[in-house]
């Protein structure tokens, strides 16, 4: 892509409209960099892009920021119906996103994954693996680091694992990973996208551009990603932890395996993963399809899925306190993300709530009558899943509303909780009604466990 000379609005001022901001002025580009907020409700330093002569627009998005425009830039969180993109498409303006940036910059072939849940984990296993192999390996995207500056680092001769969100998809029209995996599709971010139909389009956009010469990993009991192969153009894999396949990655005997082109290879036993819980089974499962399609060898995967341990705000692990153990879940932003945590323990003592994203609670509070001893509640969706609890059997004197703060929700769990119980903070919900984002709610947690 060649941008010298030419003039670049940069819409939205989070992670990856910073970088795509500093990039593009790197290649020669008049940029501009325009959010809707004020500069003042922006918790960024603006000092580094204004020294490099990148223009800033705050406030109110007037048409006229995109006269003599060549190209827009759009990031994640900015919705494509926005009047000032959609403003863009109608003076026929390209539009495109930081992914559609590093795809075009990336020397290296990518390995995108995306999914409702377990993304994360998914792509920093696969990072893992890859560099169990490969020298030159790279990890961005949604994940916190911004794909177009791990692609330009990666260079030739590596690899780029990416996660990938149906935000970062929304605008992306131009994206061709020759790995792709698609971990499950379950009701989130309707707000944004309108309809679950809408948000597996979206994700369903990160195979679009794949051909017969590439791979698309698919999660076999999840039925919307199932159904994915009707619509793919690469090579399609399974992988299943409930089903024994004749061809994908799966589990037989406590053991992951990999069966493909009439050959089959043992990996190691699940009770042997460093990560636990039947989600993480799933997760390594992708992986360990991803690395194989990449090059990465059975006998080079074992020790790193021994090993890793996981990642952070994801049934973390913090502390015991008087025999009992603390776990961060912080990142467990919707239902079904939560019912994952809840099926790796007994007896739990739960910290769940928030941002309510408004998704139906029947699965959720069906499994925390069944496994869950005391319901602390905090924050904005108290009230409603307090409410669904009670419908669903779950017994009033067992539930606790704390109101809109942790310390309180962390003491009364340290004062319910006794041996043979677990205290989980997972919490179903966003976080933006007390906290910027799920890291900062789950420092908190920590934070206030590590001071008991």
């Amino acid at each position: 892509m060649d941008l010298s000379g030419k003039k670049v609005l940069v819409v939205g001022a989070g992670i990856s409209g910073f970088a795509s901001a500093e990039l593009t002025k790197k290649m020669g580009a008049d940029v501009v960099l325009s959010d809707a907020k004020e500069e003042k409700a922006i918790n960024h330093d603006f000092t580094p892009l204004r020294a490099a002569g990148i223009g800033l627009a705050f406030g109110k998005q007037e048409f006229s920021q995109l006269d003599g425009v060549d190209a827009v830039i759009v990031s994640p969180a900015v919705p494509e119906r926005v009047p000032l993109i959609q403003e863009a498409y109608r003076r026929k303006i390209r539009v495109l996103t930081e992914v559609e940036l590093a795809y075009d910059l990336a020397e290296s072939p990518i390995c995108a994954v995306t999914g409702t849940n377990g993304k994360t984990t998914t792509v920093t296993l696969t990072g893992l693996l890859l560099k169990a192999h490969f020298d030159n390996v790279g990890v961005g995207g949604n994940i916190g680091v911004p794909l177009s500056e791990e692609a330009l680092r990666v260079g030739k001769g590596g690899w780029i694992t990416a996660e990938i969100s149906s935000y970062q998809m929304e605008a992306t029209k131009n994206f061709h990973p020759h790995i792709a995996a698609e971990l499950n599709v379950t009701p989130d971010h309707i707000v944004r996208h309108g309809s679950m139909d809408v948000y597996q389009a979206m994700k369903e956009r990160m195979f679009a551009e794949q051909t017969k010469e590439d791979f698309l990993v698919l999660n076999y009991d999840n039925e919307r990603t199932r159904s994915m192969k009707a619509r793919a153009h690469g090579r399609v894999c399974y992988f299943s932890r409930q089903v024994l396949l004749d061809e994908g990655a799966f589990v037989r005997d406590g053991k992951i395996v990999i069966a493909w082109d009439g050959k089959e290879y043992e990996i190691c036993k699940t009770d042997e993963l460093g990560i636990k819980g039947p989600h993480n089974v799933e997760n390594a499962l992708a992986a360990c399809a991803c690395a194989f399609f990449a090059g990465v060898s059975p006998a080079e995967m074992v020790p790193v899925l021994t090993s890793f341990r996981g990642v952070e705000h994801r049934i973390e692990y913090v502390r015991d306190v008087d025999r009992v153990p603390y776990y961060n879940d912080s990142k467990a932003t919707n239902t079904d993300s939560a019912i994952k945590a809840l099926e790796t323990f007994h007896h739990i003592v739960l910290i769940a709530g928030g941002d309510d994203k408004m998704t139906d609670l029947t699965d959720f509070m069906t499994l925390v009558k069944e496994r869950v001893d005391a319901l602390i509640l905090v924050g904005a969706a108290a009230a409603r899943f307090r409410e669904n609890a009670v419908k669903l059997g779950y017994p009033e004197a067992q539930i606790f509303d704390v109101g809109y703060s942790m310390d309180k929700a962390v003491a009364k769990a340290h004062e319910l909780a006794h041996d043979g119980q677990t205290v989980l903070l997972s919490p179903a919900c966003a976080s933006f009604d007390m906290y910027s984002c799920f890291e900062e709610r789950g420092e908190d947690f920590k934070r206030l466990v590590n001071a008991l």
